[in-house]
């Protein structure tokens, strides 16, 4: 058997640790940014907040955190995250309501990625309420 080239944009993404930069674009680590969420050591406070953790999550490729902040609604039964994205950037163009005095909010981002070597950016309108008290996602439009 020959040995497997590796080309270039097909590496494993690194493993995020406590100290790595947050994926999200604030600056703060990982650990102090959304690893804590995603650790349960702390709740989003607010649909920015949670946006961005849910962005790291895909990042981090944490499936479970994601469907534990999805609304119940609108939660499909299991999720299943492409190997093939690597995610490179967040970028949030706009927040409406979302802070800890609201009951529901949108988060408007710009999200780039790579899939099989090919540069593509998704662009949404999520919008989030309280579920239990915290926020989660419940529905996005694809703009």
């Amino acid at each position: 058997m020959a040995p497997r080239i590796k080309r270039p944009g097909r590496a494993a993404p690194a493993a995020l640790t406590a100290e790595s930069p947050c994926p999200c674009g604030l600056p703060a680590t990982y650990g102090e940014c959304c690893g804590r969420f995603h650790s349960g050591e702390a709740a989003a406070p607010t649909a920015e907040l949670l946006m961005r953790s849910r962005y790291s999550a895909f990042v981090a490729r944490d499936a479970a955190y994601l469907l534990r902040t999805w609304h119940a609604s609108t939660r499909p039964p299991h999720l299943e995250l492409d190997e093939a994205m690597r995610w490179s950037g967040l970028e949030i163009t706009e927040t409406t309501d979302g802070s800890a005095f609201h009951p529901r909010g949108t988060v408007t981002f710009r999200a780039r990625y790579r899939h099989h070597g090919q540069r593509g950016e998704l662009h949404e309108r999520s919008e989030f309420a309280r579920e239990g008290g915290e926020w989660v996602y419940v529905d996005g439009e694809f703009l």
